[in-house]
């Protein structure tokens, strides 16, 4: 008798963690990306947001809404085709006209920002948990935009900066490099749409940029970190000017990859790839669910040796 019921108690055992690990391949399904560096509103007013999420505008933000920021990887409209001046209201193209995100709208100069410079290179880092397929326009903010008034679709160039279609996720994040514009000072909004075509989704974000006056030297590229992204308390701006050299990885994965990229503004020269850095938000997510099937699993045989004595 022993013998016969051990083995329909494993079965069992072993269907709950099939059952298990179905669900946790599926968890993160919800999950899907924005800019961590330079980081966007979302993610800084976020519960991962760390000191910026503390700041004046992100309080107010937060206040606006009624809820916090938790899922900083859900903005996105579907079935918006390319139509995004028809279907983003002026006022709204931080929160993509979603009423869940209303307060990244608020007009107000003070947002957790990232210092950059006019003309230097520029590598975003997008997190997403998901691969989609897709192209990423990036924007910026026309000369002359005032941070105090709602952002409207006449503060955007009708072309973007940088394009780049399909770039490859890696280390849990897209990584797109471009030139910036070198007529740009004080600040600005890094505006960044990202059309899927393997979903019926856009999403949209707005980074917060401030940009010294000069030229930056030879051989720069303006970065920032972002505490979702390296899992630090960081301050609410980074130094700019930083001096950049290419890690082993991301030489590799310049020379295997090549997404394509085409420059489409009159004010600037972009050149885009992916880089293979960093490392996602949906880890620790894996990591526990692989453990919650480990142990479950486990136990399953545990249970087994104790029957079979």
């Amino acid at each position: 008798m022993t013998r016969m019921t051990a083995p329909l108690r494993v079965t069992g055992a072993a269907v709950a963690a099939s059952t298990l690990l179905t669900l946790w391949a599926a968890g993160p399904a919800r999950a899907h990306g924005a800019p961590t560096d330079p980081v966007s509103r979302v993610v800084a007013c976020s519960p991962d947001g760390g000191s910026r999420a503390r700041s004046a505008a992100c309080r107010a933000a937060i206040a606006a809404n009624g809820a916090p920021f938790t899922a900083w990887d859900n903005l996105r409209v579907a079935d918006v085709n390319g139509r995004d001046r028809q279907m983003i209201p002026d006022g709204k193209l931080c929160s993509g006209g979603l009423p869940a995100y209303k307060g990244l709208d608020l007009a107000r100069s003070d947002w957790p920002s990232t210092r950059l410079a006019p003309g230097a290179k520029l590598t975003m880092t997008y997190a997403s948990t998901i691969p989609h397929e897709g192209t990423f326009k990036l924007y910026l903010t026309k000369p002359g935009y005032d941070p105090t008034k709602p952002l409207t679709w006449s503060d955007i160039p009708a072309r973007p900066f940088a394009e780049v279609k399909d770039p490859a996720l890696t280390g849990g994040a897209y990584h797109i490099r471009a030139t910036l514009p070198a007529d740009r000072t004080g600040h600005h909004v890094l505006f960044t749409i990202w059309q899927n075509s393997s979903t019926p989704d856009t999403y949209y974000s707005c980074s917060d940029v401030v940009f010294a006056k000069g030229t930056p030297p030879k051989g720069t590229t303006a970065t920032s970190s972002s505490p979702a992204q390296r899992g630090e308390d960081r301050t609410s701006t980074s130094p700019s000017h930083r001096e950049h050299t290419a890690a082993p990885s991301e030489k590799a994965a310049d020379a295997a990859a090549a997404p394509q990229a085409r420059s489409s503004g009159p004010d600037s020269s972009p050149v885009a790839s992916a880089t293979d850095a960093g490392s996602g938000p949906s880890a620790p997510v894996l990591a526990g669910g692989a453990a919650a099937v480990l142990v479950l699993t486990g136990g399953a045989a545990l249970a087994l040796r104790l029957r079979r004595r």
